[in-house]
């Protein structure tokens, strides 16, 4: 679970919900229909008619990866089986690494080893999997604009949410209590809007390309080593270049 999204999530409602009771708010307006259908279905309408519908299908895999965070392999594993790989190498030759590299669930790092065991040159497998990587990251980019665009409009939607409610409240311009109603209404919309945005939906996006930043990066680190394991580098010497890929703090200590 990615705690921070649910940190995030609760703090931002106890925020509100605690400094409108402070404030001498009754938190109990924010229970507005109309808002909520206005700022909801007003900006998931917004969304769809920007995104393309391939992308808006993975909607739901992306609020599982900003909640559930994404599964991926630890680096000092990566080095750790690199090592183990120009060792194999050393001794057995490139079945060694063709016969490992089934053993391995991850495709990306599959495929990679795969291509080294099968004798292709660096040249080549460089730009095949600099290729994968940078459409993947154009593929994440895309699908975090479902949340950065939703982050634009909802704001916006909640200012139209405030003029509908404030166009109802000149109809109770008899009923004073009737008018205070109406116009704390109609600013709910503007609140829930603005919510919408800057709590949820900006930050999801911003989540999202830095999970996709620490997934590129990964991969880079998968090919760096693939390619010191073609050039038939040592154990030694792969296991230096690869642990570049991890910060100072969390290296592993050698005995």
């Amino acid at each position: 679970m990615e705690k921070s999204t649910v940190i995030g999530m609760v703090g931002g409602v106890l925020s509100i919900g605690v400094g409108m009771y402070l404030k001498g708010a009754d938190p109990h307006a924010l229970i507005n229909p109309a808002a909520f259908l206005i700022i909801i279905a007003g900006t998931s309408a917004a969304v769809s008619n920007a995104i393309p519908t391939e992308t808006l299908k993975s909607f739901p895999k992306l609020i599982k990866k900003v909640f559930g965070g994404q599964q991926l392999m630890d680096k000092q594993e990566v080095v750790d089986l690199f090592v183990e790989l120009a060792k194999l190498a050393k001794r057995d030759g490139n079945m060694a690494i063709e016969k490992k590299a089934n053993e391995i669930s991850d495709p990306f790092l599959r495929t990679t080893l795969t291509m080294v065991a099968d004798g292709f040159n660096a040249d080549f497998i460089a730009e095949v999997v600099e290729t994968d990587i940078k459409n993947m990251e154009k593929r994440h980019q895309a699908r975090a604009l479902i949340f950065s665009q939703g982050g634009m409009y909802a704001p916006t939607l909640g200012v139209l949410g405030a003029v509908i409610g404030l166009i109802a409240a000149l109809g109770n311009l008899t009923d004073i209590e009737k008018l205070g109603h109406s116009i704390a209404a109609a600013f709910i919309a503007t609140m829930l809007g603005i919510f919408t945005g800057y709590v949820i939906c900006h930050p999801f996006a911003t989540k999202l390309k830095q999970l996709s930043e620490e997934e590129a990066t990964l991969k880079k680190m998968m090919l760096e080593g693939a390619l010191a394991l073609q050039a038939g580098a040592s154990s030694m010497a792969i296991e230096a270049k690869l642990q570049a890929f991890i910060p100072q703090s969390q290296r592993k200590v050698k005995e």
